[in-house]
Order: structure tokens, then C-alpha cells, then sequence
């Protein structure tokens, strides 16, 4: 490990940038930004939502150009017009968001995904081959929509290796992913440095980082503001250089209180389609002041879960009681205007319209409970003046309230999805993934805005793949496995390993035994 690095340190960079500047309307997204990325180095990309991680790396991959600076490979100029021109130079890309279909096969949607596809038989050869090199095994036949989150991120990366790229841009390639699919990926990550390949990785697990990578490039309003070797920076320290200023953990406020603010009672229903998750006989009892966290892999049915919390999807077996009021057959709506609130996972088409300003996507959800409309009109001074609150509370970095919901960043947008809700002050919230693709700060503000909701009596339920927030979150927790949830245990005290038992379903199985 000493020898590569010190090989490093003279080699010659793969990737070049000098002084590259990209301003939008109103905002410079990078400002003279310097990068080099050496072959066989793992370098981290670092920032803030906002900082200009995104623009970045869209102008290495051709989806935008540079307005000044240089961006050179091997030396050679680099400006690509299109992803095919930065393909044909080397550069592979795993985005953060899959592009595959669920109807199709594996080798249909990597051939999908090339300007040139080679004949079926050949490329299912061609898959099985690489997948099996790197340690990332795939059946070229298999459906898209029988996979798990880590077996279709497979597919984006052997698609991407399938070009032979000399330097691969991983954007939150974990994010979905559970421990032991992180450790796989690393160890593809690692042979390919080891065979030259240079990696630029964005993430905002700074532990992570600090496992993987080898440097790391720090941005902060578009401005390249410090390097760092992040083996020899703590997870703190790196999470300050983004910011600009010292994080504070979370801090419960509260405790639970007796009063009960939503039941579950043997909540059964079906999958919406071919490759969704029957949820079976759920039970939950959420008490005001009260952090339930719901963990499990993704696909295990906690999609399900909220659309059955939220009214959107109505279940044909079993209650939902909230505030001790059977509200099992009304919708959406009629839960809301009880407060009721949730926050779905997808962000774009579920929980905000892209093509919708943020005051509008506020009054979809808000109407009701803030009182934006009268007598039938929408009152818009009060819903831009709802917006607003949003984005300075929750720091959404947007031109304002005009702002359509699409041109936000992924992670400024779940800022806001979860900022709305947070703000109306609902009687319960429920929440999938709340903290996904934001940065440290924003992560550790909207983990404080839960705690403070639960504090004020509110009965908040976070469903989350990630468990240190989990645990950092929540008085009690489960895991669901199958549509099928695990009996609540206290959240403190609990093992890594009894953690991994209950998300492998072993705890339902012993219920299940015992009844």
C-alpha cells in the first residue's frame, strides 16, 4: 500500500483541470476550480449540497460545458459534447439514480445503455465475463425487477466497465446499498485501482471516505477550498472543512409519552405490481413524543409501508388509527387534514413535480394544514411565504421560492421534501430515507428537526437504510424483511449483530415460532 502511493505522488495526472468556471442565472455553481485525479487513485469529492460537486462532474461527462478553464485527459484537451464523446475518452460514469428498466432483462438493459450494442448471445458472454473478474456476479438473463438495490447498481457499474474506462465517476454509489453490498463494492473499487483505473468518488459518508479513498478534493460555493489525505483527517474534521464550521451531534430533547398517536393493527396488502412487496399483518404502536426507526433492505416493502401509512394505497386487512380514529379507508387528504404527514423516498414525481415551483409544490401538501387557500383560491402570498420559511430554516439552496422544484440539486430538494413537511407541525410523520444524498450538515439539521418534532409530542417514524441514523434517531426500533415487520426492540444498547438478525428476519421468525 506504501509502494502505491508513493508511486502516486510522481505519476502524472489522468485528469486535468485548471480554473474551470460554470455560472447558471443567479448562481456561479464553480468558480475556478482546480482538480487532478491520478490513474490508480481513488479521490473523493467532497462538498456541501450545492457546492458544485454535480456541475463538475457533469462537465467531465460531457452533459455540460465548462463557460472558461481547461479540462485535459492524459494531457490531451478534453470537451466533450455529449456522455458518447466522454465514453470514447475513457470516462465511465455510475449516477446516483438508476436508468434501468424493470421489465427488461439484465443484458437488454445494458445493451440499452451503448451506441453499438454486440449481438445478444455474445454480450450475455460479455457481462458474465466482467462481472465475474470484478467480484459483481450477474445473471445477463435475470429480470431488472427481481433484483435488490446492490444487484442493480451491478448493472450501471459492469455497463460502465464494459467501455474499459480509464477514470470512473461514482456518484453516492452506496446510498442504497446494505454493509455487506458496500464491502463488495469496495473490494471492486480497490482492483480496479490496483489495475489503474482512476475513480472520483462522491459520497457523503465521510467514514466511508476515510476507508476508501486516497485524496480528496474539498469544494464550498463552487470554490475549491482545501485538499486533504482523508485516512489522516477525522470524519469531523472533513465534515467542517465542507461547512465551514463545527458540527453538533443531534440532541434529544424529549421522552415518550403514554398517549398513543398512531396504531397499526395487522395491516395487510397487496403488491401494487409485479415486482412490489406484499406487507404482511404489520402492527405498530406510535407514541407521541416518540422515534420509531424502521430499518431493511431496499425492496423489503417500505415503500408499501408509507403508502399505506399516508392513505395513498388503502389496505384490505387491518386498521390504521390515528389519535384514536379509524382512518383506514380515507385517503391522502382526510389523513393530512388530521396531521398526518409523510415523506416518500423518490423524490422527483412522488414527494415534489419536477416541473413545479417550490411555492406550488407547497401548497400540494400544505394547502390543508397551513391555510393556503380561502374560500376555494389559492392565497399565493401565503404560500410563497410558506416556501420561504422552507428554504431558510432547512438552508435549501435555490434561487427562491419561484424555483422549479427540478432545478435542485438532489440532495437541496430532499432539504425542502423534508423541510415541508417538518414545518407544518403534523401530529405524526413519517419519513422513508430522510436523510439520503444530503450533506453532513444538512444531514445532522434535519436529524435535530425529528428529535425537536418528537419533543413537541409529535410521533415521528424514520424508515431508513442507513443505521447509525437509526440508532442515533430512535427510542425503538425494527426491521422489516419481506413485507413482513419484526417485533420493536429499545434502540440503545443494540448490537451490530443482533441488528443484522432482525434485518435477515430472524426476529419475526422466533414471533412467528412463538405465536
Amino acid at each position: 500500500m506504501t509502494e502505491r502511493r508513493e508511486d502516486d505522488r510522481v505519476a502524472a495526472p489522468l485528469l486535468q483541470i485548471e480554473g474551470v468556471t460554470k455560472a447558471y442565472p443567479g448562481v456561479v455553481a464553480n468558480d475556478g476550480v482546480d482538480l487532478s485525479v491520478r490513474p490508480g487513485e481513488i479521490h473523493a469529492l467532497l462538498g456541501e449540497n450545492g457546492a458544485g460537486k454535480s456541475t463538475l462532474v457533469k462537465m467531465i461527462f460531457g452533459l455540460v460545458a465548462p463557460d472558461s478553464g481547461t479540462m485535459r485527459i492524459d494531457g490531451a484537451r478534453h470537451a466533450p459534447a455529449s456522455p458518447q464523446a466522454a465514453r470514447a475518452a475513457g470516462i465511465g460514469m455510475v449516477f446516483q439514480h438508476f436508468s434501468l428498466f424493470e421489465a427488461l432483462d439484465v443484458a437488454e438493459n445494458v445493451a440499452l445503455g451503448m451506441s453499438d450494442p454486440p449481438p445478444r448471445r455474445a454480450l450475455a458472454r460479455r457481462i458474465a465475463e466482467v462481472s465475474r473478474a470484478y467480484g459483481l456476479p450477474l445473471d445477463p438473463g435475470r429480470i431488472v425487477g427481481d433484483l435488490s438495490a446492490g444487484e442493480r447498481q451491478r448493472i450501471e457499474i459492469v455497463r460502465a466497465l464494459l467501455g474499459r474506462p480509464r477514470l470512473l465517476i461514482m456518484d453516492e454509489p452506496t446510498s442504497v446499498l446494505t454493509p455487506r453490498e458496500v464491502e463488495i463494492l469496495f473490494a471492486t473499487l480497490r482492483q480496479l485501482r490496483a489495475e489503474g483505473v482512476a475513480i472520483l468518488y462522491i459520497s457523503h459518508k465521510l467514514e466511508e471516505i476515510r476507508a476508501l479513498c486516497d485524496r480528496a478534493t474539498i469544494l464550498r460555493g463552487g470554490r475549491v477550498v482545501a485538499t486533504s489525505t482523508p485516512a489522516l483527517d477525522s470524519a469531523a474534521r472533513l465534515a467542517e472543512l465542507m461547512v465551514g464550521h463545527r458540527l453538533e451531534a443531534p440532541a434529544r430533547a424529549g421522552t415518550a409519552q403514554e398517549a398513543v398517536a398512531l396504531e397499526l393493527d395487522r395491516l395487510s396488502l397487496p403488491p401494487a405490481h409485479a415486482f412490489g412487496t406484499a406487507l404482511h399483518d404489520i402492527s405498530l404502536t406510535l407514541h407521541r413524543g416518540e422515534v420509531l426507526g424502521i430499518g431493511g433492505v431496499a425492496g423489503n416493502g417500505q415503500d408499501e409501508l408509507l403508502a399505506a401509512l399516508s392513505g395513498e394505497r388503502l389496505a384490505p386487512r387491518g386498521s390504521v388509527t390515528l389519535d384514536g380514529a379509524d382512518v383506514s379507508r380515507r385517503g391522502p387528504a382526510a389523513r393530512r387534514r388530521l396531521g398526518l404527514s409523510v415523506a416518500p423516498e423518490e423524490r422527483l414525481g412522488h414527494a415534489a413535480a419536477p416541473d413545479m415551483s417550490l411555492t406550488e409544490n407547497a401548497l400540494v401538501t400544505a394547502a390543508a394544514g397551513q391555510r393556503l387557500t380561502r374560500w376555494g383560491f389559492v392565497d399565493w402570498r401565503a404560500t410563497r411565504a410558506f416556501a420561504a420559511r422552507v428554504i431558510e430554516r432547512f438552508d435549501v439552496r435555490t434561487r427562491g421560492p419561484g424555483t422549479a422544484a427540478g432545478a435542485l440539486s438532489g440532495g437541496n430538494l430532499q432539504k425542502y421534501v423534508i423541510g415541508r413537511e417538518i414545518a407544518q407541525a403534523p401530529r405524526v410523520l413519517a419519513v422513508n430515507q430522510p436523510t439520503w444524498g444530503v450533506d453532513a450538515a444538512a444531514a445532522a439539521r434535519i436529524r435535530q428537526s425529528l428529535l425537536d418534532l418528537a419533543a413537541e409530542g409529535a410521533g415521528v417514524i424514520v424508515i431508513s437504510q442507513d443505521l447509525d441514523e437509526l440508532m442515533e434517531l430512535s427510542d425503538r426500533f425494527a426491521a422489516l424483511n419481506g413485507g413482513r415487520l419484526s417485533p420493536f426492540r429499545p434502540a440503545p444498547g443494540l448490537s451490530m449483530e443482533e441488528i443484522g438478525l432482525m434485518l435477515g428476519g430472524a426476529d419475526e421468525r422466533e414471533a412467528a415460532r412463538a405465536s
